[in-house]
Parts: structure tokens; sequence; C-alpha cells
């Protein structure tokens, strides 16, 4: 099953360079271009923009990749 979040919530995921978290900024419910590439998304399976707590750097990425802080 998917997890669900909310705009505003404390996040963590993986990248290469390790542990990194942030806040849910926007939430996709349709496919959308993002940094060059369509992410697929849909109301069952929703992506997540989060913007990074150390940097202002913005990621997408699905519920599965997100653990809540």
């Amino acid at each position: 099953m998917e997890k669900k979040f909310n705009v505003g919530d404390k996040v963590r995921w993986n990248s290469e360079a390790g542990s990194v978290s942030g806040t849910i900024i926007k939430i996709h419910t349709k496919d959308f271009d993002y940094k060059g590439y369509t992410h697929h998304a849909t109301k069952e399976e929703p992506q997540y923009e989060i913007k990074s707590s150390k940097t202002d750097h913005i990621a997408a990425h699905k519920g599965s990749a997100l653990t809540k802080l």
C-alpha cells in the first residue's frame, strides 16, 4: 500500500549522497514534467515535491521512497 503524505509534512529519503530530509511542498496526482523527465503520478499513487531542509534543492518522489519524521 502506498504511503500518503500532506503538504507541510517533514519526510526523509535516500539519495546518492545519503539520507536527506525536507518538507513536502506540493502533491502531484497527474503526470508532470520535472527537470526534463515525465514523472508518473495518479490519485492512488501521487508524487511529492519536497524541499530539502539543508539546501533549496527540490526533489520529486513517490510515497514509497519517503519516511515521515
